[in-house]
């Protein structure tokens, strides 16, 4: 069975709720990256002019890739930036909303100053967003990066797709407590979980909680939906699989160090396992394509710039009789494809020895990942992992539980203690 690494950045994503109407920005002053800025200099020529704007559209199309916006933005099969991606919240079902220029469905009609504003402050032409657009992360954006990315959303192919109304329960369908919410709990800039002052660690830092909006997803939730700020990056759960912990202290604990998480952004691979669920699209459809140097500043932050040495895994002390039954259901459905010992097989399955959601303290994603399984995911370059199937319908919640007891004891470090009530709460 495959057992992968479900983290960082979004979001996403599944975050609280999606609005009905997203990205988009605030102010109609433009800074001095604007179009109408370099128009106005007599010393710039067609030709600088020209320059500029083809930069600053590269620019752009970098930035929404760095934000994640096709992740929620975009459906399967659906048209770029069409919306329809279906989001499950506690408080009903969003879906992402067209984004293209379209001006009957998307945008189209929105000035730079409405994107940003919508970016900042949760707040478009037609009313205010639910807080699950990310503009509580997304708020740090800056002006001249939020005009980029309007630019270049401005320049794609118009998707006359209508958008699909939020189905929510009350009291959650009465948009305007919004309002009180934003007064309560949007904040200009999130706590930091590590501690750095380097460039990298202030790049990292704006990769991480602005544009990447990674604490949407990885920091626990109050009842009002709010960020607990007291937990930055400590782990959260929205949805089927949880968002671990991607504090220093939480990576070191599962043996990451920066050279393993600037691979896994870069290829959704690395020695603690592959990226799933969530984290899937965030490296297909985001992070693969960020510069080297953004993905290390990346790390940085996460780390800090004193990172802390990745802790070796441990060795438990279980019961034999309950190892051994764990063992044979390993056996029987999982070594085929991980391998005997749990030493998996290039381009079908990750190795099993030091896998990060095994060395969870909490079962809940390995005991997910078992009942629901893993589709089949290609990652950059020619690197790829076959489908996983599900065990929920194959194997009692006895040898569901017995099977990941031996998993995490034997190559998480963690205790052999899941049970078979464990298993049956998540079927």
């Amino acid at each position: 069975m495959t057992t992968r690494l479900p983290t960082l950045l979004t979001v996403r994503r599944v975050v609280l709720v999606l609005s009905a109407v997203l990205l988009a920005a605030c102010g109609d002053q433009h800074d001095d990256t604007s179009a109408a800025a370099l128009t106005a200099s007599p010393a710039n020529t067609p030709a600088d002019l020209q320059n500029a704007a083809a930069d600053r559209f590269a620019r752009g199309r970098y930035l929404v890739k760095a934000a994640d916006c096709a992740a929620c933005h975009t459906a399967a099969d659906g048209a770029p930036f069409a919306g329809g991606v279906e989001l499950a919240s506690p408080f009903g079902t969003f879906y992402g909303t067209n984004i293209t220029p379209d001006k009957e469905h998307g945008i189209g009609k929105w000035s730079a100053g409405d994107f940003y504003k919508a970016l900042h402050d949760g707040m478009t032409p037609d009313g205010p967003l639910y807080p699950a657009m990310p503009y509580t992360s997304y708020r740090q954006i800056s002006r001249a990066d939020s005009d980029a990315m309007y630019a270049w959303l401005m320049a794609q192919k118009p998707a006359a797709v209508p958008n699909r109304e939020a189905k929510l329960s009350f009291p959650f369908n009465m948009r305007f407590a919004v309002r009180f919410w934003d007064m309560l709990f949007l904040k200009d800039t999130l706590p930091d979980a590590s501690k750095g002052t380097s460039a990298d660690w202030n790049r990292g830092r704006y990769l991480v909680s602005a544009l990447g909006h990674c604490a949407e997803c990885h920091t626990p939730r109050g009842k009002l939906g709010q960020l607990d700020n007291a937990l930055p990056l400590g782990g959260g759960a929205l949805g089927r699989v949880v968002a671990p912990d991607i504090t220093p202290h939480g990576l070191a604990a599962r043996g990451w160090s920066a050279a393993d998480l600037q691979a896994f952004f870069a290829s959704g691979i690395a020695p603690q396992g592959s990226a799933f669920s969530e984290m899937y699209p965030v490296v297909h459809l985001s992070s693969q394509y960020l510069s080297h140097d953004d993905l290390r500043a990346i790390s940085t932050y996460l780390l800090g710039d004193q990172p802390p040495a990745p802790q070796p895994l441990q060795s438990v002390s279980a019961d034999a009789a309950q190892l051994a039954a764990g063992r044979n259901v390993y056996l029987a459905v999982c070594a085929g494809c991980h391998g005997r010992d749990g030493e998996g097989k290039p381009h079908v399955a990750v190795p099993m020895h030091g896998n990060s959601t095994l060395r969870q303290g909490d079962p809940h994603n390995l005991i997910v990942t078992m009942l629901d399984g893993v589709g089949a995911q290609d990652f950059p370059g020619l690197e790829r992992m076959q489908e996983m199937p599900g065990f929920a319908g194959q194997l009692s919640d006895a040898e569901l539980a017995q099977l990941a007891s031996y998993l995490r004891a034997t190559w998480g470090g963690q205790p052999a203690d899941v049970t078979a009530d464990a298993v049956k709460a998540l079927r």
